[in-house]
């Protein structure tokens, strides 16, 4: 059995869906990033960087947080989805680590300056939209004569696709990109994937306290980190 500590975001999403790919037994665990769950100790003591996701399989003992490296312990248990030959490897593990540098981050900046800036920016959502549009379009022309991102379906798509998911609300059309298209309509369409995007998709989000949100999410310093360390000490 694995516990996933988890909240319905993109990162959340990615080992939602490894979890169902694999088939393997988990136990969910909210971690909601908006009431400041992320700084509680029990969850500190698995992830110190107070971000989902994370999980503990209790048939290890081994806990592991940050998504990159847990698709590939995930595909390590299952024998699935990242292949043994070195090449093959390596080419799904290049690709697990352009996203986790680039379209992650960089689809999650310009999601903050969409959706959550009291006011507009309009040089930091013209850089990160700019981006964002390049990133696209690398996946455009590497998916111009193969189906998947590491040539068979792996954890680098797995990783990729929920960064695409909110392409309309970040501004973007993919239907420009024709081949991102099509991989994009062939993910979301296996059932694994649908039930891990649809994991606490109807868990309640009270917008009353968006402010307290916004400033637990993004107010964050030093000192949040250094506070929650001194809580795990008592």
């Amino acid at each position: 059995m694995i516990d996933l500590y988890y909240w319905p975001t993109p990162n959340g999403h990615k080992i939602s869906i490894m979890l169902e790919e694999c088939g393997l037994e988990y136990t969910t665990i909210p971690v909601d990033i908006g009431a400041g769950d992320q700084f509680e100790p029990d969850f500190l003591r698995i992830c110190p960087n107070n971000r989902i996701p994370a999980i503990v399989d209790h048939e290890t003992g081994i806990s592991v947080f940050e998504g990159g490296a847990i698709l590939m312990y995930l595909a390590e248990k299952c024998g699935r989805l990242l292949p043994d030959g070195q090449q093959q490897r390596f080419e799904v593990l290049q690709w697990l680590f352009w996203q986790a540098g680039g379209l992650g981050p960089m689809a999650g900046q310009l999601s903050h300056f969409v959706s959550y800036t009291r006011n507009p920016v309009p040089y930091a959502q013209e850089r990160y939209a700019n981006e964002y549009d390049r990133l696209l379009a690398v996946m455009e022309v590497r998916l111009r004569d193969r189906d998947y991102l590491a040539g068979e379906y792996s954890i680098a798509d797995i990783a990729s696709f929920p960064w695409i998911v909110p392409y309309r609300r970040l501004g973007n059309d993919i239907d420009r990109f024709k081949n991102l298209r099509r991989w994009f309509d062939n993910v979301k369409t296996r059932p694994a994937v649908r039930r891990g995007v649809d994991l606490g998709a109807e868990w309640p989000r009270n917008e009353a306290r968006r402010d307290k949100a916004r400033a637990i999410m993004f107010g964050q310093n030093a000192d949040t980190v250094l506070n929650a360390a001194k809580a795990l000490e008592k």
